[in-house]
C-alpha cells in the first residue's frame, strides 16, 4: 500500500507522574527527515525519539511536538554552582577594594543570580524504563500518522490509476492513428508532384516516391515510443501495488513517460497524434504533482 507523506497523529501517556503528549506531523520531503521539539530539560530524550521516527517512516520530513506536564511526579532537584558563586563572591571583592566601597555581598544578593542555584526536574536523569515508555508514546503517536497517511495514499492510488487508465486509451489511439501519418504524408507528396507536374509533359517517378516516403515513415515511425510507454505504464502499476516506499521510482517513471511523449510529439505530423500528445502532457503534469506526495 502506497502512503502519503502528510499526516498527523496525537498520542498520550502517564509517564511516572508526568502527562506527556506527543503530536506527530509529516510534510514532504526528499529523504526521511526528523525534528524533535523537546521541553529543554528533556533534551536527552532527543536520540531516542529520532530514532523511533526513523523507524517508522521512509521519507518525509517528521515533526514530534513533545509537551510534558507534571501530575503527580517527584519533587525537583536542587543544585548549587560553586564555582559560578565563588566567582562571583571574588569579583565582588575586587570591585569592593577598588572602589572603596563598603556594601558586602550577601545571600539575597548571590540567589539572584542566575544558574548560581539551579531547580531541575528530578526525572531528568531518565533510567531505560521511562525512555522506553516514552518512545512507545511516540509509536502509539506515529501508528495515528501512519494511518492516515496510508489514508489518503488510498486516494493517491485510485486518483491515479485514474489518470493511468486514460493515458493508456491515448496510447492506444495513438497506435491506430500512428499509420495514417505515413499514409497522409504519401498522398500530399504524390499530389504536390502532381501539381508541379501538371503542365508539363514528365510523370511520376514511382520508385523515387516510393524512396521518399520510406524516409520518412522511418524518421515519423512512433512504435518504439508507443511501446516503451506501455511498458512504463505496466511498471507504474506495478509499484503502485508493491507495498513498499515507491514514490522516487514513480517520479522516475513519469519522467521518462514525459520523455517519450514529447518525443512522439516532435515526430507526429497528424493533427490526431499532435493532440493525444498535449493531451497526455497535460495528464503527465497532474500525475507529477499527485507523485511528488507519494512517500
Amino acid at each position: 500500500m502506497i502512503r502519503s507523506m502528510t499526516g498527523f497523529g496525537q498520542a498520550n501517556r502517564l509517564i511516572a507522574g508526568y502527562r506527556v503528549q506527543i503530536d506527530a506531523k509529516s510534510v514532504n520531503h526528499r529523504y526521511c527527515e526528523a525534528v524533535i521539539r523537546l521541553p529543554r530539560e528533556w533534551l536527552a530524550l532527543e536520540d531516542p525519539l529520532k530514532k523511533t521516527v526513523q523507524l517508522a517512516v521512509k521519507r518525509g520530513r517528521i515533526d514530534l511536538f513533545v509537551s510534558i506536564e507534571r501530575e503527580n511526579a517527584p519533587g525537583k532537584a536542587v543544585s548549587i554552582d560553586w564555582s559560578l558563586a565563588e566567582g562571583i563572591r571574588q569579583a565582588a571583592g575586587q570591585l569592593k577594594e577598588r572602589f572603596g566601597l563598603t556594601d558586602a555581598i550577601g545571600l539575597k544578593e548571590l540567589l539572584q543570580f542566575p544558574d548560581v542555584v539551579k531547580i531541575t526536574d528530578k526525572l531528568l536523569e531518565a533510567d531505560d524504563t521511562i525512555v522506553a515508555e516514552f518512545q512507545k508514546c511516540a509509536e502509539a503517536a506515529l501508528e495515528r500518522l501512519t494511518a492516515m497517511r496510508e489514508a489518503e495514499g488510498r486516494h493517491l492510488r485510485a486518483d491515479l490509476l485514474q489518470r493511468l487508465d486514460d493515458l493508456e486509451e491515448k496510447r492506444r489511439e495513438m497506435r491506430r492513428f500512428a499509420p495514417l501519418v505515413v499514409q497522409e504524408y504519401a498522398q500530399k507528396l504524390r499530389q504536390r508532384i502532381q501539381e508541379l507536374l501538371s503542365a508539363q509533359t514528365a510523370v511520376i517517378d514511382e520508385q523515387r516516391l516510393a524512396m521518399e516516403v520510406a524516409i520518412f515513415a522511418d524518421r515519423a515511425n512512433v512504435d518504439e515510443e508507443l511501446t516503451r510507454l506501455e511498458s512504463h505504464f505496466l511498471q507504474f502499476r506495478s509499484l503502485l501495488d508493491s507495498g513498499e516506499p515507491a514514490g522516487r521510482q514513480l517520479d522516475f517513471l513519469v519522467q521518462e513517460m514525459n520523455r517519450e511523449v514529447n518525443t512522439i510529439g516532435s515526430k507526429a505530423g497528424h493533427v490526431e497524434l499532435t493532440g493525444r500528445v498535449v493531451s497526455m502532457k497535460a495528464e503527465l503534469e497532474k500525475i507529477r504533482e499527485q507523485v511528488q506526495n507519494i512517500e
